[in-house]
């Protein structure tokens, strides 16, 4: 699939990857790029068609696949991260709030935008992921949680799409330079790097991204005798 000349919607596009997402696109020749947030307002980017979107808001969902018709790359960008593990004091109450957006939000966006990309030939849809899909820490497992569910949700919606010649892309990336990793002091990659790789990859017709070196360690090392999923993540 060619960038150029797509119709493309994506979801928390106000900021961060999101933001670098719709910027992106626009200077690769998209003819129209969705830009989705819960605040429209916040959608500054010239060129950027804004849309009321809360993913977990069905309304606003059904609003957006009747507004944005004639999409053919959907980006599921929009996401949150939340620190608390499973026996904290609110780990149920966390990893509720984050399935019900990491997971059942973009599976809300998937079921609504499926029938439009298959309107319109197929086209792509775009999950981002994290290297915390495969490996968990103490401190963020619900968040592991919910991404390791929409990586699992990725692979089935992937077989499920093919009959209509929807290709399912999923971006593995460890910390991004955003506002989600400003606590962290670690070695992060640029979202613009990022946003790169993944619109390379859709052009090339690959349907998995890893986008950058720890990311592809932890991917090789799950096929390990000892997985490198039976350790915390950075010990």
């Amino acid at each position: 699939m060619k960038i150029k000349g797509s119709v493309a919607l994506v979801t928390g596009a106000n900021r961060g990857l999101g933001l670098a997402f719709a910027e992106a696109l626009l200077a690769a020749g998209a003819s129209k790029v969705y830009a989705g947030a819960r605040d429209p307002s916040t959608i500054t980017l010239p060129g950027a068609i804004p849309v009321q979107l809360d993913i977990t808001n069905a309304d606003d969902v059904a609003a957006a696949a009747r507004q944005c018709a004639d999409v053919t790359l959907l980006i599921n960008n929009a996401g949150i991260a939340q620190g608390g593990g499973f026996l904290s004091p609110q780990g149920v109450e966390v990893a509720r709030t984050q399935l019900d957006t990491n997971f059942f939000g973009t599976l809300a966006m998937a079921r609504a935008f499926a029938p439009v990309l298959g309107a319109n030939g197929g086209g792509v849809l775009l999950n981002m992921l994290s290297i915390l899909s495969w490996v968990s820490m103490s401190s963020t497992s619900a968040y592991s949680a919910s991404k390791a569910a929409t990586w699992s949700l990725t692979n089935g919606l992937r077989n499920e799409l093919r009959a209509q010649g929807t290709r399912v892309v999923g971006v593995h990336a460890a910390f991004i330079d955003t506002d989600m990793a400003r606590h962290v002091q670690a070695p992060k990659t640029r979202p613009q790097e990022v946003v790169q790789q993944a619109l390379q990859a859709i052009e090339e017709g690959r349907e998995e991204v890893l986008a950058d070196g720890l990311t592809r360690q932890v991917k090789a090392g799950l096929s390990a005798e000892a997985g490198v999923y039976l350790q915390e993540a950075g010990r």
